[in-house]
């Protein structure tokens, strides 16, 4: 399939250069958190203006950029703006309204396009077309059921406890964990089912988990494409809180698999720009286990922040590279490295008072690379910012991350 952007992008958009009006190459992005604040910091690093529509005014990304449309996503003077100011136009979250994205492609280039941004925010689609696609991409889904009706519901009860115990995830807006709930009988799947509205939702049998992953790749409008290996990744409470990236995170024959999956599918989509998939790695016919394709996000991703200080090229300048028609640079990782993300509670000692982290004695641990997203408040479960360990082997990687998460008191400590 085709993700149904503007054929104008065909046509490489080259920083630093100007158009017949003397209007500087600018590049726009549909939201202002703080993946959009790396996408504009890596946009300038180039050579281009940006632009960021968001209705904050003290959003991440809107603080940095060169222009800040503060509309809401959908309003159609905001667009139109964003439309005039821009050469190209990206997302970076996935609950941007699909319209506005189809507004945006009328008279100008966006990447991802509606058609694919649609098809993640709703999980029955998402799931769907990673079914369709598994004969090309080698991977499938977890075995799942679409409730949408109290119709489905029943038939479900009656036939198919195969899916027990299992977990009941919205279809739509369900992000870190939230819109799910874990159940274990029939009677629990329709106390769940009422607890979440009623709403549509998907099924999905519990695997026996013995670790996530996920790939980052990016693909261009000539559908050139690069990938990243793949990186294991820790959640707690449903919130990633440590990311693998080294040689030898993960068994090599699944790291392949998976990788080639990913790619398979974003060229299955057609898209542009960066695409993350999530991977579980489950019990299997031998030690290594098995692979199941869990969801994607069409935009860059927690789990490859990490590339800004152990690449050649990190993911948002890829994101760049992709939505303006650039070649795509062949990724390379220089150093081992883990992720730490610092969530709110980082903010706050044991008896729930503010206090500011010891940066001092992490910023001395060899090889730490600090990045705050510039939010004001600090709350439990929001992202402030994420610390990256580099080192010249995975040793000391992973003991420089075993003290920086002691001095800041970060959850995942044992999985490191």
């Amino acid at each position: 399939m085709s993700d149904g952007t503007h054929s104008l992008a065909m046509s490489p958009i080259f920083p630093g250069s100007t158009d017949a009006a003397g209007q500087r190459a600018t590049l726009g992005v549909l939201g202002g958190g703080q993946l959009g604040r790396m996408f504009v910091h890596a946009a300038q690093r180039l050579g281009y203006f940006t632009a960021v529509l968001e209705p904050d005014a003290q959003s991440p990304a809107g603080l940095v950029s060169h222009h800040h449309i503060q509309t809401r996503y959908d309003d159609p003077a905001g667009l139109a703006q964003l439309a005039q100011l821009c050469q190209a136009i990206t997302t970076e979250f996935e609950n941007v309204p699909a319209q506005a994205l189809q507004t945006l492609a009328l008279t100008c280039p966006v990447a991802p396009g509606a058609a694919v941004v649609g098809i993640a925010q709703d999980r029955i689609e998402e799931k769907a077309h990673f079914t369709a696609g598994s004969d090309l991409s080698g991977v499938a889904c977890a075995p799942y059921a679409v409730i949408e009706t109290p119709a489905q519901l029943q038939a479900i009860q009656n036939d198919r406890d195969d899916l027990l115990p299992g977990i009941l995830k919205t279809a739509r807006m369900g992000y870190d964990g939230k819109g799910q709930v874990r159940v274990k009988t029939a009677a629990e799947l329709a106390a769940a089912w009422a607890e979440l509205g009623s709403v549509a939702c998907v099924l999905e049998k519990m695997l026996p988990l013995m670790a996530e992953c996920s790939v980052l790749v990016a693909r261009g409008w000539d559908g050139q494409a690069v990938s990243y290996a793949p990186q294991r990744n820790v959640h707690v409470d449903g919130i990633l809180a440590v990311t693998h990236a080294y040689e030898g995170n993960m068994p090599p024959t699944l790291a392949t698999r998976a990788r080639n999956a990913a790619v398979s599918l974003a060229q299955q989509l057609g898209y542009v720009g960066v695409l993350c998939v999530e991977f579980f790695v489950v019990e299997g016919d031998d030690e290594h286990g098995d692979l199941v394709v869990n969801e994607m996000a069409p935009r860059p991703h927690n789990s490859g922040h990490y590339t800004l200080d152990a690449c050649n090229v990190s993911q948002f300048d890829l994101q760049v590279h992709a939505m303006a028609g650039l070649p795509l640079p062949l990724p390379r990782q220089h150093s081992p490295a883990i992720m730490l993300n610092l969530l709110g509670e980082v903010w706050f000692d044991g008896n729930g008072q503010r206090r500011e982290p010891d940066w001092h004695a992490v910023l001395s641990l060899p090889g730490t690379h600090l990045h705050l997203y510039g939010k004001a408040e600090a709350r439990a479960g929001r992202k402030m910012g994420h610390l990256t360990i580099t080192g010249p082997d995975v040793a000391s990687v992973k003991t420089t991350a075993r003290r920086a998460a002691g001095l800041l008191g970060l959850p995942g400590l044992d999985a490191i």
